[in-house]
């Protein structure tokens, strides 16, 4: 499954639409999310964030070995940007330090 955050985008055809970071998160939890797209700001930032999916996975990857999809990254604010693909490269760079056995 193929999972597009955001809150005023519409997802591209094949994608399933979600428009805050639980939704994202609950279709992770339940597995099959093969990829993610995510943008930042989504109108009400004390629901959440796009970065704050990040960080969800950021925190089950290093404690339950949390495998994450491929992740996009498609917002359109230049700053977050930045921070979500530092997030992005920080999470791949953490996965490439486990051992084996835990991917």
């Amino acid at each position: 499954m193929k999972v597009f955050l955001d809150d005023e985008r519409v997802a591209p055809d094949g994608w399933v639409q979600v428009r805050w970071p639980d939704e994202a998160i609950k279709l992770m939890k339940e597995g099959g999310v093969s990829h993610l797209s995510l943008d930042h700001d989504l109108g009400d930032d004390q629901r959440g964030t796009g970065y704050d999916v990040l960080l969800w996975i950021e925190q089950e990857a290093a404690l339950q070995s949390f495998f994450p999809p491929e992740i996009t990254i498609h917002t359109a604010n230049p700053a977050a940007r930045m921070r979500m693909l530092a997030a992005v490269n920080s999470i791949l760079k953490m996965l490439r330090n486990q051992p084996a056995r835990q991917r």
